[in-house]
């Protein structure tokens, strides 16, 4: 017999705000180029367009294993130009990895006004989400 775990809304909810509770002070460096195969996997070849904070308390509250991160200290300067296409999230030392994502306008796990970025240009979140797996 396979495994088929499911969890409820609030399991997935504290589950949630464990993970993001990690990122407290934390960092969110936005990329270019593909994304890891995991989290786990070292950033090789993509270029670092940006660099922001995560607030003390990075996120608010999950609801029904979704959580949505507060305001950032946005990156008066990119780092660098290019096409944002994913994230990587980590704690305030600034070495921990909790978890990457996907970039986009609107629909992704980070939205931004564009994923167009210039090198010197200021870059700013409109929304972020985690979204805990019930399955």
């Amino acid at each position: 017999m396979a495994n088929n775990p499911q969890l409820t809304n609030a399991v997935a909810s504290a589950a949630a705000d464990a993970v993001v509770d990690l990122l407290n002070s934390g960092y969110l460096r936005i990329y270019d180029g593909s994304q890891p195969a995991t989290a786990d996997t070292a950033v090789s070849g993509q270029t670092l367009l940006a660099e922001l904070r995560f607030n003390a308390t990075a996120f608010g509250a999950a609801s029904s294993g979704v959580a949505t991160a507060g305001d950032f200290t946005a990156d008066s300067s990119a780092n660098a130009t290019g096409t944002a296409a994913w994230f990587r999230a980590l704690q305030s030392d600034g070495s921990t990895v909790i978890f990457d994502g996907t970039v986009g306008t609107s629909g992704a796990d980070l939205n931004l006004n564009s994923v167009s970025i210039q090198s010197g240009a200021n870059v700013d979140v409109t929304a972020m989400t985690y979204t805990q797996s019930k399955t």
